[in-house]
């Protein structure tokens, strides 16, 4: 009954709406001469799992843990595919002397 409730209220508030890849916004700040942050925002009250950006030529001076982000061909997953949840961030840093045009491809909503 109470998710019935939880889900009853969310269709009322309008928060049922599907989740997009417009919902991860990807910004970066210079943090040091070569050193980038990356934050990705998950604007939907949806959890979006199996996060994938267009990384094709993507290098970092520094290895990046591959749970944080792995690279496979043109692809890299982000957080080893676990979930950025609804309106929360995802952070992680590289090296290079420019910033990386990184952007999402795919993910899976995951809402309940």
């Amino acid at each position: 009954m109470v998710k019935f409730i939880n889900f009853a209220y969310s269709i009322i508030a309008g928060n049922c709406q599907p989740c997009t890849l417009d919902n991860l916004k990807i910004a970066q700040a210079k943090i040091s001469n070569v050193k980038w942050d990356v934050t990705i925002t998950n604007d939907c009250v949806c959890s979006q799992r199996d996060v994938k950006l267009s990384c094709d030529g993507f290098q970092s001076a520094e290895p990046i843990d591959p749970s944080i982000l792995s690279k496979s061909g043109g692809e890299c997953l982000v957080n080893n595919g676990q979930p950025i949840y609804g309106n929360k961030n995802f952070n992680f840093a590289y090296a290079s002397t420019t910033k990386f045009p990184f952007k999402p491809l795919s993910s899976q909503v995951a809402c309940s």
